[in-house]
């Protein structure tokens, strides 16, 4: 969507991503992945996720990616958290201890910014992103980032023609066309979505699951 559209919605408060505790497939299924205490981690698009403070907790040093300055201003004054910010063209850096966050687009990301990054936690980035900027993304990911890199991603999978994203469907062939070249995929887990959210079933879906992937680099220990 376009930067105004989300900026909109962060004014109105209009957050209906938002989940006020810790996502519960993050906490089951990111130990799986066996990733190292300390590796910085990148949650791109991360709004005010409570998720930045678990990964955290876990050891990590974090780095989120946020469009909007009500959103990363409200994750650290909900949290009590009192970040010293710094300019880092074209961004404003936001930091409380272990975690950091980069006030800008993602698309004017650079490797510097990122330069530390070993995982990445995408609970709602690829699903906010328009089908036709996907591809630019992965682009941009593969460009910033040094290899090799582990991913947990979440995802929905549902009939495009039902409902107007954002979120967008993902499904498992979209994540082998992405991420198969470079990452042997993992599919760990498919939810029944519409049961915990029935304001998607109001939207107009009959179906919709919830996938969790685990993404692993080719030719590095994670792979059997």
């Amino acid at each position: 969507m376009e930067p105004q559209f989300w900026h909109e919605r962060w004014q109105r408060g209009e957050l209906g991503w938002h989940r006020e505790e810790v996502n519960p497939l993050l906490e089951l299924y990111w130990p799986r992945l066996g990733i190292a205490t300390r590796t910085t981690v990148l949650v791109p698009l991360c709004g005010k996720s409570r998720d930045l403070l678990w990964l955290a907790d876990a050891g990590h040093e974090v780095i989120g990616v946020e469009l909007s300055r009500v959103g990363i201003e409200d994750f650290f004054r909900e949290n009590g958290l009192v970040p010293a910010i710094t300019a880092d063209p074209p961004f404003r850096r936001y930091r409380s201890g272990a975690i950091q966050i980069l006030c800008g687009d993602f698309f004017d990301l650079e490797p510097r910014h990122l330069s530390d990054v070993g995982a990445i936690y995408d609970r709602g980035a690829l699903v906010a992103i328009k089908p036709e900027l996907r591809e630019r993304y992965v682009i941009q990911l593969q460009t910033l980032l040094p290899v090799p890199w582990l991913s947990l991603l979440i995802t929905f999978d549902y009939p495009q023609r039902e409902m107007d994203g954002p979120p967008f469907a993902v499904n498992p062939q979209d994540i082998e066309r992405y991420f198969g070249a470079s990452h042997r995929i993992e599919r760990l887990a498919v939810i029944d979505a519409l049961a915990a959210n029935p304001v998607f079933r109001e939207r107009g879906l009959v179906a919709m699951d919830e996938l969790v992937f685990a993404l692993h680099p080719h030719n590095s220990r994670s792979e059997p």
